[in-house]
């Protein structure tokens, strides 16, 4: 049965990542369609700060939170099943599926969060014509302090330290342990602070690269599980850090000191 039920969350939690990178190159594939059927003065107004409508603003609400879905449980797999494990082995003979389930919407509850806070984020620069048509920023400055600040950020203590979290699940699962199914969520909601906290400034490099460039989607989702996974993730947390200083360093060099 505990093997039977290992498998039935494995499967659901591969089927919601597939489902959300489906989603998400549609929506892209529809996207760039509706981009090559305007005429270029149409364009031009659309990205010069026209203001969303409230369906635009819940449309991109959705997409952000299936995108943090879809990059973020990956990364989170290991700590789900090792929840699953527990929870089956604590009370044997009940099924953990649904503490499983309420423990993984606990996670994706904090991403949600953090998606209503980028589509906010996204509508302010749009609205200041900071955005170009694919949510792209089209000013250097900023595109140069966001990649400066992201890459700072990954040597700081905050970083370290929530990094060790979700680089040592069992060692977070066994002190944060809550029983019941809100024990189940708030642990949820928890661990996805913890990694909310480590990734958050990764997540904002989309407004540089592209919020709809899903081939950057697809190597922050990669780079995210490496760092969590691999045993020396924090010093490819540094390196990363690094190379996104000397990048937003250059992208300023060259916007401020023009050749």
């Amino acid at each position: 049965m505990e093997r039977r039920e290992r498998w039935i969350v494995i499967s659901g939690l591969t089927v919601v990542v597939l489902f959300a990178w489906v989603y998400l190159f549609y929506l892209s594939s529809w996207m760039s369609q509706s981009a090559m059927n305007m005429g270029v003065g149409m364009k031009v107004a659309l990205s010069a700060s026209m203001p969303w409508s409230r369906n635009e603003l819940l449309l991109t609400f959705l997409m952000w939170v299936v995108m943090m879905a879809g990059m973020m449980i990956p990364s989170a797999m290991p700590t789900v099943m090792i929840f699953h494990q527990l929870r089956s082995r604590r009370h044997p003979g009940k099924t953990a599926i649904q503490y499983t389930g309420v423990f993984v919407a606990g996670y994706l509850a904090a991403w949600t969060a953090y998606s209503f806070f980028a589509t906010l984020v996204q509508g302010w620069l749009h609205n200041k014509a900071l955005l170009g048509m694919n949510a792209t920023a089209t000013s250097p400055l900023l595109g140069g302090l966001v990649l400066i600040t992201a890459g700072a950020y990954q040597f700081t203590k905050w970083k370290n330290t929530c990094l060790r979290y979700c680089r040592s699940p069992l060692g977070y699962l066994m002190t944060e342990w809550r029983d019941g199914l809100d024990g189940a969520f708030r642990m949820g909601v928890r661990y996805g602070a913890y990694c909310l906290v480590c990734c958050w400034m990764l997540m904002a490099l989309l407004f540089i690269v592209g919020v709809m460039n899903l081939l950057w989607a697809v190597v922050i989702t990669i780079y995210v599980l490496v760092e969590k996974v691999a045993s020396n993730g924090q010093w490819i947390s540094r390196a990363a850090g690094a190379g996104m200083l000397l990048w937003g360093i250059w992208i300023l060099g060259s916007f401020l000191l023009p050749i």
